[in-house]
């Protein structure tokens, strides 16, 4: 027989995991477009102006702007331009641009949040619903990004969220969805490796295991 292993021999064997600690996860959000070093509102607004004065609309001027500010600092250039000419940027890039150019230029100048709210209002207005959209949305956003975006729809649309959800939807899938909706899952990093195998084990048992599928379980 194997001579027991003692407690030092065993150490170097529990340190080849390749797992890394929970401590060591971070979470990263950031955008591909930085912060512009030189931003200045006041002259991002001037150019767009004379880009979209008179005949035809200088799309490249456009682009050279709010192709290359972040988000926030569109947010500015949206105030900005209604402080100095008393006019919706929004409302002007809609009247001068046209096709999935206007539309691409017109989402950037919405908060994530915002375009969040409009991208599942336009999933469940009208026939049939984009299940697939919802889910992007839903699925993927933090608590916080959750809470914000609902307030957002409730502003824009003056109506809730869930309820919408509710009348556009049927059975599990609105369930996952409603749930999805109220942003309260746990965002702890640390990992429960007992809570995992048990949870493995349930989907096991309600899938693979069994004729037919349990979906309350998943």
């Amino acid at each position: 027989g194997q001579a027991p292993m003692s407690a030092t021999s065993a150490a170097p064997q529990q340190q080849t995991s390749s797992v890394p600690a929970a401590a060591s996860y971070k979470i990263r959000e950031e955008g591909t477009l930085k912060p512009y070093p030189r931003f200045n509102a006041e002259e991002d607004v001037q150019k767009m102006r004379k880009a979209m004065k008179g005949l035809g609309t200088d799309e490249k001027a456009i682009i050279d702007v709010l192709g290359y500010r972040s988000n926030d600092q569109r947010q500015n250039l949206k105030m900005m331009y209604k402080t100095c000419f008393g006019r919706d940027l929004v409302n002007d890039l809609k009247s001068e641009l046209g096709g999935r150019f206007e539309d691409a230029i017109v989402a950037l100048m919405f908060t994530p949040a915002e375009y969040d709210a409009m991208e599942l209002r336009r999933a469940m207005r009208g026939l049939g619903t984009d299940e697939a959209a919802l889910i992007e949305i839903l699925c993927t956003r933090s608590n916080s990004q959750i809470h914000n975006l609902t307030e957002c729809y409730k502003r824009f649309y003056g109506r809730k969220l869930e309820q919408d959800i509710i009348s556009e939807t049927s059975g599990h899938f609105r369930k996952l969805l409603v749930s999805m909706s109220v942003g309260g899952r746990m965002e702890s990093q640390a990992v429960d490796h007992q809570k995992a195998q048990t949870d493995a084990q349930r989907i096991y048992q309600a899938g693979e295991k069994r004729w037919g599928t349990d979906e309350n379980t998943f």
